[in-house]
């Protein structure tokens, strides 16, 4: 027995003494979370700029701390509500007879977090589970290895271990962890090591919770306002440097549009992100060498690039935004998830075509759509399959916490935010109470839904018909 196995049965036994904590308990620890993360705002926004070389602190103010503050809000908001039993309607012939949903903890919910937005894609989980009455024990990335060294120090500063855990560490921290049997487990990732995740969780049949990313397709009708729909794609592209799993990943327009919307792209590019201190640095070393390589596959292909800003700024690790046209199909950028500040651009025939081009590929974890032509957004809205969609403007629907947050496909499984998440780390366990004369009536063992079968056995059936 390893010391992850011993540390989780330790908190599995605080879980047991205390298995259905009360509103007061779970309100005050997501209370806690809130008061960590005020208390903290300047050192954590230094801490992550250490981590990523540049990120703004009003980038990280709005992508990391405004999701956590909304999510507290939210609960607390609604949490009285989420706990009350649900009654069910139950079949006539059972007279008065009460059915309900009564949603109860599991137990502890094991959280694997990214490095791309370190703090929101940890507590936000953590929140859910906290609120729905669990333990949680935190895994985050060792890719950001400053911030996510300060946040296991501050939630041990706030909370008991056996409340609230973290263990920080590199792979073999996380293969570990991923296979130790908890109640549930979330991770947040790639696809590949989120395939490593849920094999590592079959062998305790822990239920998963993936969120993976993926392929987003933004596509513009020809009805879309150009200026518009640039702006919101700029920033859905470049907040945090691409490095989204949302993020819109390729452009799908037809070719008429091309020109004037490569136009409108720069244009707003260099209204949102000319001051190079705002344009989030790639995490490390390897991360701006993969945006190097798959640019460089798709111009070695015969794509052509162009450049998003004026004058991008240099240094080390630093990386200038660029969008791809004339990309072949072979190329890797069209293949692999992007994760940075590249923007391909697909030229199609129209509606039905841009339908045919997502769905066939792997399904993305979001769609953007730009236009104001119903009957085309409807057919993209009933014939693709994504995570989620944001219509004329990109990233928005994450941000709404009572809308779940997840994917579909290769793109992951389950989903969390608001009720959701809330649901997704409970049990909704259905309990039926016989009650009253008709029930006792089918169900005694001397009436006819019980043997000895006979005529009113048959009567019966007919009636239930």
């Amino acid at each position: 027995m390893n010391r992850f196995t011993i540390q989780l049965d330790e908190i599995k036994a605080a879980y047991a003494a205390e298995p259905n904590p009360s509103l007061e308990v779970r309100l005050e620890r997501i209370g806690r979370i809130e008061k960590m993360i005020e208390a903290n705002e300047e050192k954590i926004c230094k801490v992550l700029t250490a981590d990523f070389g540049v990120r703004h602190p009003i980038e990280t103010r709005l992508a990391e701390f405004q999701m956590v503050y909304q999510a507290c809000k939210y609960t607390r908001k609604h949490l009285k509500e989420w706990m009350k039993p649900v009654q069910i309607e139950v079949p006539f012939y059972m007279g008065s007879t009460e059915a309900w949903l009564q949603s109860q903890s599991i137990g502890v919910v094991g959280i694997m977090s990214p490095w791309n937005y370190p703090i929101q894609l940890a507590l936000v989980p953590a929140i859910a589970a906290l609120a729905a009455g669990n333990r949680v024990w935190l895994k985050p990335s060792d890719r950001s290895s400053r911030t996510s060294g300060f946040l296991a120090g501050l939630i041990q500063e706030y909370f008991h271990p056996s409340e609230f855990c973290v263990s920080t560490g590199g792979v073999d921290v996380a293969e570990q962890f991923a296979a130790l049997a908890f109640d549930h487990l979330l991770f947040t990732g790639s696809e590949a090591i989120g395939k490593k995740v849920m094999r590592a969780a079959a062998e305790n049949l822990t239920p998963v919770t993936l969120e993976l990313g993926g392929k987003t397709p933004a596509i513009i009708d020809p009805s879309a306002k150009l200026q518009d729909a640039a702006a919101a794609i700029i920033y859905g592209k470049l907040l945090n440097s691409g490095q989204t799993c949302i993020a819109p990943d390729y452009i799908l327009t037809e070719q008429s549009n091309q020109t004037a919307f490569i136009e409108a792209l720069q244009t707003e590019a260099q209204t949102q992100f000319s001051n190079p201190e705002e344009l989030t640095g790639p995490i490390d070393d390897d991360q701006l060498q993969y945006w190097q390589h798959i640019v460089s596959d798709a111009l070695d292909r015969g794509a052509k690039a162009i450049p998003l800003l004026k004058n991008p700024s240099a240094g080390a690790r630093r990386f200038a935004p660029v969008l791809l046209i004339d990309v072949p199909p072979q190329a890797r950028v069209l293949h692999e998830e992007i994760f940075g500040p590249i923007l391909p651009i697909v030229t199609i025939a129209d509606t039905a075509a841009a339908v045919t081009y997502v769905n066939s590929r792997p399904r993305p974890l979001a769609l953007y759509w730009f236009g104001k032509e119903k009957k085309n957004m409807q057919r993209v809205l009933d014939e693709t399959r994504s995570g989620g969609v944001t219509i004329n403007d990109t990233l928005l629907h994450a941000a709404v916490e009572s809308l779940p947050f997840g994917g579909i496909g290769a793109s992951g499984m389950s989903s969390y935010h608001g009720k959701t998440g809330f649901d997704t780390f409970s049990h909704a366990k259905p309990i039926l109470e016989v009650r009253g004369f008709l029930g006792s009536n089918l169900l005694k063992g001397t009436k006819p839904a019980r043997p000895p079968y006979g005529k009113k056995t048959e009567r019966l059936l007919k009636q239930l018909k």
